[in-house]
Order: C-alpha cells, then sequence, then structure tokens
C-alpha cells in the first residue's frame, strides 16, 4: 500500500466524513461508517480521529475554512461596502447553497451538537463568532478601500448580515425554490446596506 501522509489522510476522512453527514446526518454518521466511506480500515481512522467528536470538530473546521474560501473569491473591495456585502453573500449562495443543501444541513446540525455537548462556549460559538468576523472584515476592508464611513458599527454589521443569510438558508432548505430564494437574497441584502449606509467619507459634513 503506498505511503499517505498524515495530512492528505486527515484531508481524505475528514471529506469523506463531510459525505456522510450530508447524506446520514450527526446521528446516523458512525466512524465504521465514515472508515467505509474513505476506503480505509477502521483502524487507520481510530488512529488519525481516536473520537467522534475529534472528527466532527475536524470537519466543522474545514467547512469554514470553505465558506471563508467562497465568500472572498473575487472580492472587488474598492467598489465599497454595498458592492462587497452583494458580491460576498452571492458567492457564498451560488457556491455552497444551491448547490449543496445537505452540507447545509449538516452544518446547523453540527452546530446544534456543539451546543448540546459542549454548552454556549463550544465549537458552534466559534463557527458563528468566525463568519460574523469574516463579514465584518471585509465590509471594514472595503470601506477603506473605497473610502466610506457606515452609519452602522462593522461588528453589528456582521452579526445581522449573517442572520439574514442564515435565516434564508432554513427557509430554502425546507423549501427549495431558487427564484424566490434569490429574490429575498437581494432584498435583504438591499435592508443591510440601507441600514448601513455607506457613504464617501468627503462627503461628511
Amino acid at each position: 500500500m503506498a505511503y499517505i501522509k498524515a495530512t492528505e489522510r486527515e484531508g481524505q476522512i475528514v471529506a469523506a466524513a463531510m459525505r456522510v453527514l450530508s447524506d446520514v446526518g450527526v446521528a446516523g454518521t458512525t466512524l465504521r461508517g465514515v472508515a467505509t466511506e474513505a476506503g480505509i480500515p477502521l483502524g487507520t481512522l481510530h488512529y488519525v480521529f481516536p473520537s467522534k467528536d475529534q472528527l466532527l470538530r475536524a470537519v466543522i473546521a474545514a467547512v469554514m475554512d470553505d465558506v471563508v474560501d467562497a465568500v472572498r473569491a473575487d472580492l472587488q473591495l474598492d467598489r465599497g461596502v454595498a458592492h462587497a456585502l452583494r458580491q460576498g453573500v452571492t458567492n457564498f449562495w451560488s457556491t455552497l447553497v444551491e448547490s449543496d443543501t445537505g452540507l447545509q444541513i449538516m452544518q446547523y446540525e453540527l452546530a446544534m451538537y456543539s451546543v448540546r455537548s459542549e454548552g454556549a462556549g463550544g465549537l458552534a460559538q466559534l463557527q458563528y463568532e468566525r463568519y460574523t468576523a469574516l463579514v465584518t472584515e471585509f465590509c471594514a476592508q472595503a470601506a477603506q478601500a473605497a473610502g466610506e464611513r457606515c452609519a452602522l458599527d462593522f461588528d453589528s454589521l456582521g452579526r445581522l448580515a449573517l442572520a439574514l443569510v442564515d435565516g434564508l438558508i432554513v427557509q430554502y432548505v425546507t423549501s427549495p425554490d431558487s427564484e424566490r430564494a434569490r429574490r429575498d437574497l437581494d432584498r435583504a441584502v438591499d435592508m443591510v446596506v440601507q441600514f448601513a449606509d455607506p457613504q464617501p467619507i468627503d462627503s461628511v459634513g
């Protein structure tokens, strides 16, 4: 059998776990099932991830990295906050929502699993804090690049934008309607932008 680096093996197992989790959910996922999906002996999986909890943590970390990459893909920060928000949200929706509702269901299940098993300070909190920070950071960077200021602080802007998108994801997962979802997503971004009211700094008297 060809030697596989530890990092490659870990990635192989995490990818297999994501497929199993998307298909059967957290409750139905077992280390044996993931090993079968990955095409490796159960003992090999146990060596890399001794427990299901450790594997789930690695899955959430991988999902968060995918979200960051999708949102930041080709962002044109110099075009201002409104454009960055719309582009980032649209990138995310196209790449990780419409194309894979199973992934979204898996994320919610993992978040609730974390809350139940670890409490409010667990991995779910880290997950949402990172998503909020992502929106906060690229909006702040867009404002700086375009010479804008907002009527709303960027931390609040990040939380509100995430809350709206999160709610629309739940609606889309429970009742998939791409046309309606896209329309509502555009309106949600309009609402956030209107509330943030980005304006050129030079226009502030």
